[in-house]
């Protein structure tokens, strides 16, 4: 035993010999052998003595042991306990007011029970164990708008939204099965409830598609009311925005064509309004809007077509900068493409490495790496490198399993282990150089109001970037992953994987930040004065683009006040059962006798099992598992996972499942959710069919507590559930074992809880050295495997040694700390073989105290009690008084309490298996209400004494609890009751309408041939910031003055490639002036294309051209738009001049003309 292990085992025996040692009361001295005949022989009992316990010293009169007088939720003590018991809480009144609540369960006899008493730890005020503030309306938070309440996981299946994206009338979103659209008129109108799938019962109104492939990206024209998306099957598909009300559901697509063999990535409209589309490998294509054009203004039978003709137009910007099969660009898939329509240019992501292209031209102007230094380097593919090692892994792991198959399960381990070590380490090496800057990688890429370009990466870092590709400064503001942007005004918006939102100004500096969903915040959207936000789970929120601000508090006090409206209230009752199997399996009738018995009124069945299988080679195996499985991202370490341990749980652990449905009457009556095993640890949980609707989002997890924190022998398993959106977690424990283990066990639980994640993505991708850290891992797991083999050719047992590799590599991985799941969850259960015994009593003391049922006494002697007072363990949680026998040890197969352990070691009975539990309640009296939504008591704690198939008896508790809880489709309406409403909230969105005056010099500008004009815009305002931006409305032929002109626009009103508008958007300080230079360039388009190749360049006639300028304005956070319109006219003769298609794109001419228009100035239009 090394030195650690021998001081814990002192710090054991000081804390046993520490426990108060209560005399027992005067007892009959006579053994329990001698009772039992005398009841044999008479029929009859002793009577039961009722022990006094007047004379054990009491704790201090709280509810819960503070010390710290200056906490606001210590509870005084007034109520006089009959009972004799410390920190007692009764429930008999309240559960008396929720019986006459039920629902959802069948009736059952179990409504007369009265609610047991309940025992309460001390210190559950204090750090991490204190209760979760709950409350009517978010204080930490803007009140939003739940345009799409999150729904359960198991409904989107198939259907999650994946994207969002903003017109000016509609919010779209990409989901997986096609794209669906709100209106904003009807974003406060009640959901559809049934008449929709699951999941979107609280949903505002709304339309859906079709199905197709599913969506991954979504852009808007509002030029031509047109909304594209990318995606997986590799199309590009256009949707009308415009759809009556009483259209009929599904809308149908309307321009389709196949754009890339594999998923279509990003799409993005360029400042010519050419469509751009990346793709997998680092593809970039380019859709002329040309072609786009003539496509949709073909009739729909010629559909076929109208696809053909924009499939071969593209130009393969990929092929254009590969020079004898070198490429300048990375092979990595494309990010994002973000249009910069200051400068017209187009900006390229990947991982790694940024592309900036001329937007007229399409030639590359720059690669640069995420550092900001220019590549001049080749990049090769990496994709084949990979997919090598990841073959040379399989066929290593093959060819392993076939040669060593004659060998021994020992020798089959070892060298599966030792294989697996090997391919990590191989990976390791190759991979160094991807791995180094993978905290780097850029996730997200934005152009904001000043023309400035702000990326995000895995490590939560933001880079700011001019518009030629120079890095300016990089800020930091939270450690989790960027997922997306959104500018508006002088504001811009990041998510974050961790589901915050925040706030910067034009500068970087923090302005506001929230937890906007419990999930991941995948998308961000401007529209309608709102900024919503997509999570994972797919819920969308919108935030008030005023947020933070004045109109939060009121919005937040009116809400509150119309609680009563929306709140509602439902029972559920739940049975939770415990039992220590020892390895063993139970018949149909214990399992009956234990769970089938009473769940006659429960809705949700809860099951934790213990020593379902301990064999050595089993718990190696797992503890490989475990220690891999927090890594198991990566695809080439999850198949080092498959190759090396398997399938999920173990055949034993299938069998107890199985066999305790048909106890439960599973697919009839109810319904497995989930389980989790970890080693000999199992635990499940069935939900009755007729609640299903309101119980989901089931996660799961494991933390070894066993040797080195890596053997699963002890440890806990973890179920979440969402009921009612309450948050419910069950933890199945299997604590450290032996009397004087206290402390041992107390670390056991104060790890399980610290540690227990249910985030079923990977905290290396939260954090910022995910890669960097795997790396680590590798080369630790490669040194552990090294360490099992010199133990384990020394003759150390498999399992051990085992353990210790194991050990090794988890001591080499840093795993910050971050929220706890199981602090922030609104109910938590913990269930198991907690081990905790008897102490300063004798076997026979403690037998002769059960036989005659006197178990006040052996409560004061109670390891788990004493600890609990103490606030060491179960931290504010609380237990039903104990009323059964002790259920460890017996015999097995020996009925009874003469079934007791009488062999050699003669271990003293101790209540090993138990119920714990906290809830919402901070006090003895908590009503149920939105800032206490889960109150619970229990109806039932017992053990069934007659199961006999184990050296443990099983533990049943039943519980009663009431949840409260938020009806979203009526809280939405009554958040929009307020806006309409509330005065003070309409002033300040009306405050929202103001935008700065502005003039523009002039509204006509005529040019000649590559001649260059001014147009001056001049911010008259004192004190506010104007933000302008320059569309082009369209494009018309001028005919005769008679005729009235028709101006056809480009996609999302781009300009036509003889025009340059250079800035086309930017910021306007107050008092101050911008000068936009508008330039006629001669320009050759590419008319004739086939399969992305040239076939004749032709020079565009400009002639007799005319096109409508808008300048539109804005506010630094408005919600209006004031807009100028300038026509700008080409008058210039020439002839169509044929250019040999080898020649190349025209540039910028030197010469030219230049004026500045000085006409007088044109007072802006209103224009919404």
């Amino acid at each position: 035993m090394d030195e650690h292990n021998i001081q814990d085992d002192d710090k054991d025996k000081e804390a046993l010999a520490g426990l108060s040692s209560v005399p027992p009361p005067q007892r009959k001295m006579h053994s329990y052998s001698q009772q039992l005949r005398a009841n044999s022989a008479h029929k009859r009992h002793h009577q039961v003595r009722k022990h006094s316990l007047d004379d054990i010293p009491k704790p201090s009169d709280h509810y819960y042991n503070n010390e710290d007088s200056s906490d606001d939720d210590i509870f005084a003590r007034n109520s006089n306990n009959a009972s004799g018991e410390d920190y007692i809480i009764t429930h008999s009144q309240r559960l008396d007011q929720n019986l006459s609540l039920d629902s959802g369960c069948p009736p059952d006899d179990s409504r007369n029970f009265q609610p047991l008493p309940e025992f309460i730890g001390a210190g559950g005020t204090n750090s991490i164990f204190k209760v979760p503030m709950r409350a009517t309306v978010h204080p930490r938070r803007p009140p939003c708008l739940e345009l799409r309440p999150h729904p359960l996981r198991e409904t989107q299946v198939g259907k999650f939204l994946r994207n969002i994206a903003c017109t000016d009338k509609q919010l779209w979103a990409g989901q997986e099965c096609g794209v669906r659209f709100w209106r904003f008129q009807d974003a406060y109108q009640p959901g559809l409830g049934t008449k929709v799938r699951r999941g979107d019962e609280d949903a505002a109104p709304f339309q859906e598609s079709g199905n197709t492939a599913p969506t991954i990206c979504l852009l808007v024209d509002s030029a031509n009311r047109l909304v594209w998306s990318g995606h997986k099957d590799g199309k590009i598909r256009s949707w009308k925005m415009d759809h009556a009300a009483d259209e009929p559901s599904p809308f149908k697509e309307g321009l389709s064509w196949q754009a890339h063999r594999g998923s279509v990535l990003s799409i993005v409209m360029s400042s010519y309004g050419d469509l751009w589309s990346g793709g997998e490998g680092g593809v970039i294509k380019i859709w002329p809007w040309e072609s786009i054009e003539k496509s949709l203004s073909l009739r729909p039978e010629e559909k076929h077509m109208a696809a053909l003709l924009v499939e071969r137009s593209f130009i393969d910007l990929r092929s254009q900068v590969t020079v004898n099969g070198n490429c300048n660009i990375s092979s990595s898939d494309i990010k994002c493409l973000v249009s910069d329509r200051v400068r017209a240019k187009v900006w390229c992501a990947q991982p790694l490495s940024f592309s900036l292209w001329d937007a007229r031209t399409k030639e590359l102007l720059k690669v640069f790496n995420i550092e900001g230094q220019t590549e001049n380097r080749v990049d090769m593919p990496s994709s084949d490198q990979g997919g090598a090692v990841e073959d040379e892994m399989k066929v290593k792991f093959v060819s392993s399993s076939k040669k060593e198959k004659s060998g021994g399960f020992l020798q089959r381990s070892r060298n599966a282990i030792m294989g697996a070590a090997d391919a990590v380490r191989r990976v390791a090496t190759r991979g160094a150089g991807a791995f180094a800057e993978d905290n780097k990688r850029t996730e997200a890429l934005v152009l904001a109001a000043d023309g400035t370009i702000w990326s995000g990466c895995t490590n939560g870092l933001l880079v700011q970037w001019d518009g030629s590709g120079v890095r300016l400064q990089d800020v930091s503001h939270h450690p989790c992953a960027v997922q997306c942007f959104c500018a508006f005004g002088a504001r811009i918006y990041v998510g974050y994987v961790s589901g915050m939102v925040q706030v910067m100004d034009l500068d970087g500096n923090l302005v506001a930040g929230w937890m906007a969903h419990n999930g991941p915040v995948i998308k961000l959207a401007a529209g309608d004065g709102y900024i919503f936000s997509l999570a994972t789970h797919g819920g969308i929120r919108g935030w008030s683009i005023s947020s933070p601000g004045p109109i939060d508090s009121l919005l937040r006090t009116d809400l509150a006040e119309k609680e009563p409206i929306y709140s509602r209230q439902d029972n559920v009752r739940m049975l939770v059962g415990t039992w220590n199997v020892g390895q063993g399996r139970a018949s149909q009738e214990a399992l009956m006798s234990w769970l089938g018995s009473v769940v006659s009124d429960v809705g949700i069945v809860v099951v934790g099992l213990q020593e379902v299988e301990m064999g050595a080679g089993f718990l190696a195996m797992s503890a490989a598992k475990e220690t891999v499985r927090f890594y198991q991202y990566h695809v080439i370490i999850y198949n080092v996972l498959i190759c090396l341990v398997g399938l999920e749980g173990s055949s034993i652990g299938h069998w107890w499942l199985d066999t305790i449905g048909k106890a439960l009457d599973e697919n009839t009556t109810f319904e497995r959710m989930g389980s989790r095993q970890l080693a000999g640890l199992l635990v499940s949980l069935w939900v009755r069919k007729s609640i299903r609707t309101h119980v989901g989002d089931i996660d799961a997890a494991a933390v070894p507590c066993g040797f080195g924190r890596a053997i699963g022998n002890k440890g806990g398993v973890g179920l979440r559930i969402r009921v009612y959106d309450r948050l419910i977690c069950f933890v199945n424990c299997h604590l450290a074992a032996h009397l004087e283990a206290i402390n041992r066990r107390n670390a056991d639980f104060d790890h399980i809880f610290r540690n227990m994640s249910f985030s079923r993505s990977s905290n290396l991708l939260n954090n910022a050295a995910g890669m960097v850290r795997l790396l680590f891992f590798c080369c630790s797991l490669a040194f552990s495997t090294y360490l099992f083999r010199l133990l384990y050719s020394s003759g150390l047992p498999l399992v051990l040694s085992v353990a210790a590799g194991a050990s090794a590599a988890a001591a080499g991985v840093n795993t910050e700390e971050t929220k706890l799941d199981l602090a922030e969850a609104d109910m938590v259960v913990f269930l198991g073989d907690f081990n905790y015994r008897l102490f300063g009593i004798s076997y026979d003391e403690a037998r002769d105290f059960v036989s005659q049922r006197c178990f006040d006494w052996l409560r004061e002697k109670d390891q788990l009690r004493a600890e609990m007072k103490a606030g060491k363990v179960f931290q504010g949680m609380r237990e039903a008084i104990i009323r059964f026998p002790p259920t460890y040890k017996f015999e097995r197969h020996r009925p009874g309490l003469a079934g007791y352990d009488s062999g050699e070691k003669k271990r003293i009975p101790a209540w090993c298996d138990r119920v714990i539990y906290r809830d919402n309640m901070s006090g003895p009296v908590d009503e149920c209400s939105l800032e206490c939504p889960i109150v619970s008591s229990i109806l039932l704690y017992e053990a069934c004494m007659d199961v006999t198939e184990s050296d443990h008896k099983p533990v049943r508790c039943k519980f009663h609890s009431t949840i409260a809880h938020v009806d979203r489709s009526v809280r939405r309406q009554a958040f929009g009751e307020v806006l309409q409403v509330n005065k003070k909230v309409k002033a300040i969105l009306d405050e929202l309408r103001y935008v700065p005056e502005t003039v523009v010099s002039t509204n006509n500008i005529v040019l000649q041939n590559q001649d260059t004009s001014i147009l001056r815009i001049t911010n008259k305002c004192e004190k506010d910031k104007a933000i302008f931006r320059i569309v082009c409305e369209g494009q018309s032929t001028v005919k005769d003055e008679e005729d009235t002109a028709e101006y056809h626009p480009r996609g999302s009103f781009g300009f036509p490639r003889w025009l340059e508008v250079t800035p086309a958007a930017g910021i306007i300080k107050p008092e101050q002036s911008v000068e936009v230079a508008v330039h006629h360039e001669e320009f050759h388009t590419l008319e004739d294309l086939v399969d992305g190749i040239p076939q004749n360049w032709w020079c565009e006639d400009t002639r007799d051209k005319e096109v409508v300028l808008t300048v539109s304005i804005n506010g630094s956070c408005s919600t209006e738009t004031k807009s100028h319109q300038i026509r700008v006219r080409h008058c210039f003769s020439a002839k169509t001049v044929r250019i040999d298609s080898k020649s190349s794109t025209n540039k910028k001419s030197q010469g030219g003309s230049r004026k500045i228009s000085s006409s007088s100035d044109a007072i802006d239009d209103s224009r919404n």
